[in-house]
């Protein structure tokens, strides 16, 4: 691939944008290939993704308006599925996704933030929706993904206004979960990474997929899906090993693959 790095440490996965010169700007080749890179993802060995930017300046700056900046109505509702097609295969991975946001996290950037479980970034990030400014609305899921982040009211000042908001107002607005000093931030997100392989990987899977379906469910139907996925547990190698060695006080001995029981 020219504009992805995807590599793995252990059961943690990497995956960088790698276009520096244009501070990581998605265009087409970049999602297609980002698109492929997921696809790639062997889930029955990596239990954890990190999705990063190379480079200092960026994560990804947004999408890439030469690119944009001629196409026509149907082309550009084309070119906004595709991102979003992505971004949301992203979103319903079976395995958590964590955003170590290195820098610009603009747009189409802070759109393909938002799609992953955790987003922790350094103090010289920088997040915005600037793309009324340009003339079009946010088109990769930043509409919908920052008003159930942070709240309806603050996503409508982002989004209206395009102003960009740095790293501790991100924090504050909860758009973030953590800030590091630059140099941190990597070594941050692989301990976290770590931290989340290590445990059971068919109770964080379902984990996953009780918090994300259920957040669009009533509060009964979302109870009634924890109930179906917290019985799914029972029975599998992870559930048996986990409690049998805390009732022996023995360190538990997880299968080095995920499997279904």
């Amino acid at each position: 691939m020219s504009f992805i790095n995807l590599e793995t440490q252990g059961a943690v996965a990497v995956l960088t944008i790698n276009r520096p010169k244009a501070l990581n700007a998605l265009n087409s080749s970049v999602l297609e290939e980002l698109d492929a890179a997921v696809d790639s993802l062997d889930l029955d060995a990596v239990r954890c993704l990190v999705i990063t930017g190379a480079g200092e300046k960026s994560f990804v700056a947004g999408a890439d308006i030469g690119e944009m900046s001629s196409l026509t109505k149907a082309e550009g509702t084309a070119f906004g599925k595709k991102g979003n097609d992505v971004f949301r295969k992203i979103e319903t991975l079976p395995i958590p996704v964590i955003a170590a946001v290195n820098g610009f996290a603009l747009g189409g950037g802070n759109e393909l933030a938002m799609s992953c479980d955790i987003r922790i970034c350094s103090d010289t990030a920088v997040f915005g929706q600037p793309e009324v400014g340009l003339g079009i609305t946010p088109g990769f899921g930043g509409t919908q993904r920052l008003a159930r982040l942070v709240s309806p009211g603050m996503a409508k000042q982002l989004i209206y206004t395009a102003r960009n908001i740095k790293a501790d107002e991100a924090y504050r607005i909860g758009l973030v979960n953590a800030v590091y000093p630059a140099e941190d931030l990597m070594p941050a997100a692989m301990k976290m990474a770590a931290g989340i392989a290590k445990n059971a990987p068919i109770a964080v899977r379902a984990c996953k997929k009780a918090i994300n379906d259920g957040l669009d469910m009533d509060i009964d139907s979302a109870i009634a899906l924890e109930e179906d996925l917290f019985g799914s547990c029972f029975e599998t190698h992870d559930q048996v090993e986990g409690m049998g060695c805390f009732m022996s006080r023995e360190k538990p001995k997880p299968k080095p693959v995920f499997t279904n029981n």
